[in-house]
């Protein structure tokens, strides 16, 4: 599904795809904690503010957490590219009263994650990217 939505934003250049479900496409590309190759993954923001773009490690509602999630933290210097401009950022995993703020505003975007995290029994990380530099 992944390779149909990067052709279909290569494509249109961007005009169809930049939106799903109400959330904005990013492309978020970090370094592989075990291959320290380059990779990417499409993703939906919930969340995008002025300085940082909020994404979640949900996987489905998996009982293990996302690759690409895995490399962030091993190394939070991370690339993102929205709306056909790559910017470097430093991602963090929230915790606390950040995350749990966060959370309710997610889910009201798209209900589907409150599913996700019924379904497993881990808790679905929230990761903040901040632009760096």
């Amino acid at each position: 599904m992944e390779s149909l939505h990067r052709a279909v934003l290569r494509l249109t250049g961007g005009r169809v795809g930049r939106r799903l479900l109400g959330m904005e496409t990013v492309e978020l590309h970090t370094v592989g904690r075990r291959s320290g190759a380059r990779r990417s993954t499409l993703l939906t923001a919930p969340v995008e503010e002025e300085g940082r773009i909020v994404l979640v490690a949900s996987k489905g509602g998996a009982d293990d957490h996302p690759a690409w999630y895995l490399n962030l933290v091993a190394t939070p210097e991370v690339e993102i590219t929205r709306r056909g401009v790559t910017g470097r950022y430093l991602a963090r995993t929230t915790t606390g009263d950040e995350r749990e703020a966060l959370w309710p505003r997610i889910t009201r975007v798209n209900p589907g994650y409150a599913g996700y995290q019924q379904r497993t029994s881990r808790q679905i990380p929230v990761v903040v990217c901040e632009p760096r530099g």
